[in-house]
């Protein structure tokens, strides 16, 4: 199966967003009942690395006639849980993890799958990172043995790559598109929230040697997301805008469950394909969007709506993923809004400058006057659905006074999918409603400090 390359072109810290091997099924589940959880978020700065996801394996549900596939999810509880975070780069969830509970920091990804945490390695060449998670604490923990089934190579559900490690514990390993490497066992684990609500234990990756000192939430639609095992029909969250006082970041919102918001959200459904199974460019188990269009200012582009849609190799498809900071369009896309870009602000822009190998339409100096030439940004979806990306909002700085359209080119990636990244979900409601497998968008001040 081929592999994405998910490009994260920001700034001074290391950080590498990706999405693990992991292609699984779906099995059937309840939809009637809702689990629902929040977490602190934080924000973290990244740096031009790679985001990497394998495409396997297809979901397990009953097409309708749009085309869509319903998830069905295990029973679950009736919790609700909401809570602040902060964002600049990416979005940080510290999460209660163990028993009695030890707070560790994941990046929140709706594009990965295998959700991982560091581990405490007594024996560490190096000093572990201070917030590692120490399993010795923990009487909930358990380490996955060998003869686990997700521990078999090349099994049908499960592409980790896996081993024996000396003990006869399943031991994973994997390689960084930059070439580190992040390895440790599969393990059960909690998430308890208080003394009486807690998650089932989850398939988590225990990392014990890695670069980075932060973990990944899994949230996409596979059957080891943290999402899915922990029986969460729907999830949201509200990005705030970047742009504060230095020193100060925004705050948004975050709910795992229902949203008292939601009455306001105009909804698309999200497209799945029977035949995905053998389409080496498609993400099965990714929130594939029925995108239509772009429009600038007041003119739509000329871009065939094929162009956002998978081809019989599933290259085209459109993701939502909250894990990757830019947008990132095909060529026949990116052209056509460049096109339009050098049309309105023509000399403006600096000439043979590309940010982070993708983004070509960067200027120097007041990003106001492009805005002003420009004008807002729209993407269409179905249902009269749309994104709109205020003209104040259309540049992302990139530092030294530059600054950069956020959309990038996604060939310059290797890949041939278009990704709708955190950046264009600003002052943005979005649900991700698994129970009824549509995507909910709302307008709303997401830097308030209760949205």
């Amino acid at each position: 199966m081929a592999h994405l390359f998910y490009h994260l072109p920001f700034l001074p810290f290391l950080f590498l967003f990706l999405h693990f091997i992991a292609s699984l099924s779906s099995p059937t589940q309840n939809l009637n009942d809702t689990l629902s959880f929040s977490f602190p978020l934080t924000s973290l700065r990244i740096s031009p690395d790679i985001k990497v996801q394998t495409l396997s394996s297809s979901l397990v549900a009953g097409a309708n006639k749009h085309g869509t596939r319903r998830l069905a999810r295990p029973n679950s509880g009736s919790y609700n849980y909401k809570t602040t975070f902060k964002y600049s780069m990416a979005l940080i969830v510290a999460l209660p993890i163990g028993t009695p509970p030890q707070t560790q920091q994941m990046v929140l990804d709706t594009g990965s799958q295998l959700s991982w945490i560091q581990c405490h390695k007594k024996l560490a060449k190096k000093p572990p990172p201070t917030a590692s998670f120490d399993p010795s604490l923990s009487s909930s923990f358990s380490v996955l043995p060998c003869n686990h089934p997700l521990c078999k190579p090349r099994i049908p559900d499960f592409t980790l790559p896996t081993s024996c490690d000396q003990n006869r514990l399943c031991h994973y390993s994997y390689f960084y598109a930059d070439g580190t490497l992040a390895e440790g066992n599969l393990v059960r684990e909690k998430i308890t929230f208080s003394r009486s609500q807690s998650t089932p234990p989850l398939i988590l990756g225990c990392a014990t040697d890695s670069s980075e000192d932060k973990g990944i939430l899994g949230m996409n639609l596979g059957r080891f997301s943290f999402a899915y095992q922990s029986k969460i029909s729907k999830f949201s969250y509200c990005v705030p805008t970047r742009r504060t006082k230095p020193g100060v970041s925004p705050t948004g919102s975050f709910y795992l469950g229902q949203n008292p918001n939601s009455h306001g959200f105009q909804y698309i459904n999200l497209l799945a394909f029977p035949q995905s199974r053998t389409m080496p460019n498609m993400d099965p188990l990714a929130y594939t969007l029925p995108m239509l269009g772009i429009r600038i200012g007041a003119k739509k582009l000329a871009i065939p709506m094929h162009v956002f849609r998978p081809d019989a190799g599933g290259s085209g498809q459109t993701m939502i993923d909250s894990g990757s900071e830019f947008t990132y369009l095909v060529d026949e896309a990116y052209n056509k809004v460049r096109e339009e870009v050098v049309r309105l602000v023509g000399p403006r822009l600096k000439k043979g400058y590309v940010y982070g190998g993708v983004a070509d339409m960067c200027i120097d100096g007041n990003p106001v006057q492009f805005g002003r030439l420009v004008g807002d940004m729209v993407l269409e979806f179905e249902k009269g659905v749309e994104i709109t990306v205020p003209k104040d909002r259309m540049l992302a700085d990139v530092g030294g006074g530059v600054h950069c359209l956020g959309i990038g080119r996604s060939n310059m990636l290797g890949i041939a999918s278009n990704i709708i990244g955190n950046f264009h979900q600003q002052n943005l409601w979005v649900e991700f409603d698994l129970a009824n497998r549509r995507l909910g968008f709302g307008k709303a001040d997401c830097s308030r400090a209760a949205v």
